[in-house]
């Protein structure tokens, strides 16, 4: 199966970059990275005779691979043209789920960095400035108090003197 695997992964990367490496994975399946675009494709063994599971994601700073953002079972008996057509429309979903989110002013890869700027406050938080005490807290509070108040009584005002 990996050497009908790795067949096809080899035809595919020729098909969908002009630069790109294919290496076996752990699990027994192939890797089609495309540096230059930042997508990496797997080709993995199902377990069923002529399928495998095609799984796309990104490549991140560093050279890491993030998790497949998607994935479908294929027939490995469809021509090579059929697959490259899958693999493009999975690379499409993995290059539309990367863009930076409407109205961020195209500023992808930046985000705002935390106690800067305007924003809304944590759900179901107060922020510092409105923050008050429990009821919970007051009422720990009110037990210290009064076993404090009975050791000083006890220390000072039990006995008569």
């Amino acid at each position: 199966m990996y050497a009908e695997l790795r067949e096809t992964a080899s035809e595919l990367a020729a098909i969908l970059w002009r630069e790109h490496t294919v290496y076996r994975e752990r699990g027994g399946g192939v890797v089609i990275r495309g540096e230059h675009v930042r997508r990496w494709i797997s080709l993995a063994p199902t377990g069923g005779k002529d399928r495998a599971l095609l799984r796309a994601g990104r490549i991140l700073d560093g050279g890491t691979t993030a998790p497949a953002r998607t994935e479908v079972v294929v027939d490995l008996t469809a021509g090579t043209a059929e697959l490259a057509a899958v693999c493009r429309g999975l690379l499409a979903d993995v290059a539309a789920a990367a863009e930076p989110a409407p109205g961020r002013g195209g500023r992808a890869g930046r985000r705002e960095k935390p106690g800067r700027g305007t924003r809304a406050p944590r759900s179901g938080r107060r922020s510092r400035g409105e923050r008050h005490t429990g009821a919970g807290s007051l009422f720990v509070m009110l037990c210290v108090a009064a076993v404090f108040g009975a050791w000083l009584y006890g220390l000072f005002g039990g006995r008569g003197h």
